[in-house]
């Protein structure tokens, strides 16, 4: 068997395995076709469960990304879409490990980012990202893609990230609002981009960040440009126009959440707070950055109750 095509191999079995393990069937799934793709009727692209390297070419540029379909798949069924972003120096195969993610009930893309500053990894926002590197571009692209292949409900598209790739996904909310449902940055560097918002729809946010964080700072970093985390998302609470909060929920003993609700088009947003905790993933399967990680909460499940209930206004 040739290498490319054993490498292949090894890593479909290695993340449905993952999906196995993690307990998707825990978070709900509302099969209502909502707004189907032109993927819909169509032969499934791979197998059920499993994840698939795939490469598209966006701004003359070669991408690449993972495809995992659930394993309740069918092209009868419009099935959400959460695309999730990695960290700076991480990969698709990374986050797939340690997140959990794989295992929602959802088509879930992972796409790699291009190579920036130290032969890193990292997405636009950043100041050590690829210089001129359009990752908008390229997240419409490959939403343009997986849309054609797979049968998805356009209104239930969301992004989650870690760390850079938790920033990237609010450059989203400003940049794409109107094909983002809902965000979920976690551990985010949410650094200035300078990009003009449209400002025509609220994105929902759910966010995760620890108070023991010493890549990303709680309490911001203002010689880097990264705000205070707290500060950050009463402002975004602010933008949304949200009426009430924030309301205090204990989660556990290190873990505290925040909302605010009442905010234009239904558009809440909500903190987890995780006292003493690094520069981690909540719940992560595997090491997913420097610092304690707590079990309290894992993100993929608090992420996944708070995006399903979001959905784009229908086209």
């Amino acid at each position: 068997m040739p290498l490319r095509m054993l490498v292949r191999s090894v890593l479909v079995l290695a993340l449905a395995a993952l999906a196995v393990a993690a307990p998707g069937a825990a978070v709900p799934h509302d099969p209502d076709p909502g707004y189907r793709s032109t993927g819909c009727g169509l032969p499934a692209p791979q197998e059920p469960g499993e994840a698939v390297r795939y490469s598209l070419v966006s701004g003359g540029v070669e991408r690449e990304y993972l495809v995992h379909l659930p394993r309740g798949y069918t092209p009868g069924r419009a099935w959400p879409v959460l695309l999730a972003y990695h960290g700076r120096g991480g990969s698709a195969e990374g986050m797939a490990g340690y997140s959990g993610l794989t295992g929602l009930p959802a088509v879930v893309v992972l796409p790699d980012a291009l190579t920036g500053e130290d032969d890193r990894s990292a997405w636009q926002g950043a100041p050590y990202s690829p210089p001129g590197a359009d990752d908008v571009a390229f997240t419409h692209a490959l939403l343009d893609t997986v849309e054609s292949r797979t049968c998805v409900d356009r209104t239930r598209v969301y992004a989650a990230g870690m760390s850079n790739g938790g920033g990237f996904t609010a450059v989203l909310a400003c940049a794409a609002p109107r094909r983002i449902a809902a965000i979920a940055p976690v551990a985010a560097a949410f650094y200035p981009h300078g990009l003009e918002c449209d400002t025509s729809r609220a994105v929902p946010v759910v966010s995760f960040h620890g108070t023991a964080d010493e890549t990303i700072p709680y309490t911001g970093d203002p010689g880097r440009g990264l705000p205070d985390v707290a500060r950050w998302n009463a402002d975004r609470a602010a933008a949304n126009g949200c009426l009430r909060g924030p309301r205090t929920e204990r989660l556990g003993p290190d873990v505290t959440a925040l909302e605010w609700t009442g905010c234009a088009g239904g558009a809440d947003v909500r903190h987890l707070v995780v006292a003493r905790g690094g520069h981690t993933w909540p719940g992560a399967a595997s090491a997913s950055g420097p610092g304690r990680t707590t079990d309290t909460v894992p993100a993929y499940r608090e992420l996944w109750l708070f995006a399903a209930r979001h959905r784009l206004p229908a086209a």
